[in-house]
């Protein structure tokens, strides 16, 4: 899914350019861009996310509260195709995502996806290997994102278990866990078609979480009040 979305925004690119001229499109989003992503054309397409996140869906401009160094891991409520372009927008750091293997692996993207530092996760196979390459992550001093409801899931739903491994990281990491709930996306439960319809969205957070001190289940129950924002929230 991320790496279908890095191709819309390339599309999204060469409509800019051809709208405002090649070299103004790119001169805008060089502007935009906040993150250095370790490559030109990621930079680019980083500035050209947030002019579109922040003025298509309304995001806030104002930045997540992550630690500018050290490991971090990013948990949040997964609504549509487009949580990935948020939390990329809102962030003042480069991410690293888990994803399936299959999206990772699709053909013409897996350049990007590498580019981006996803983690590929097998989901039928040994899906434990994804989780120590993102613990390694988490020890290097990087953020990692994961999405600990699995799929895309709306708040109108039946409750879901959330996936272990978020606990499973943060403990063996010492890394805090920034939560997050996504809301105001306007297609919400669909992929591309959240990303064309025009949304005002919010990102709520609460306080830091550290499992260091709580059971897996304990630390579980506190993520999952927080990505289904019911947890006090400080912006």
């Amino acid at each position: 899914m991320l790496a279908e979305i890095g191709l819309w925004l390339f599309f999204i690119l060469a409509v800019v350019a051809a709208g405002w001229g090649w070299s103004r499109g790119l001169r805008a989003c060089e502007a935009a861009n906040e993150v250095d992503w370790g490559g030109r054309w990621l930079n680019r397409l980083d500035g050209l996310n947030r002019l579109y996140c922040r003025r298509f869906h309304h995001l806030s401009s104002d930045l997540l509260p992550l630690p500018l160094q050290g490991g971090i891991l990013v948990a949040a409520n997964h609504v549509s195709g487009l949580d990935p372009l948020l939390l990329v927008a809102a962030s003042p750091r480069p991410l690293r995502f888990l994803i399936a293997r299959e999206q990772y692996q699709r053909f013409g993207l897996r350049k990007l996806c590498r580019a981006m530092g996803c983690i590929p996760v097998d989901r039928s196979g040994r899906p434990e290997k994804a989780l120590r390459q993102a613990l390694l992550a988490l020890r290097a001093g990087e953020a990692v994102v994961i999405f600990p409801q699995g799929g895309i899931h709306l708040d109108t739903d039946p409750p879901r278990p959330l996936k272990k491994g978020v606990a499973w990281l943060a403990v063996r990491s010492n890394a805090p866990i920034c939560g997050l709930h996504i809301e105001g996306v306007k297609g919400e439960g669909r992929i591309l078609g959240a990303v064309l319809l025009r949304s005002r969205v919010f990102l709520r957070y609460s306080s830091p979480i550290s499992c260091l001190s709580l059971s897996q289940e304990e630390c579980l129950a506190l993520v999952a009040q927080t990505i289904q924002g019911q947890r006090e929230e400080t912006s």
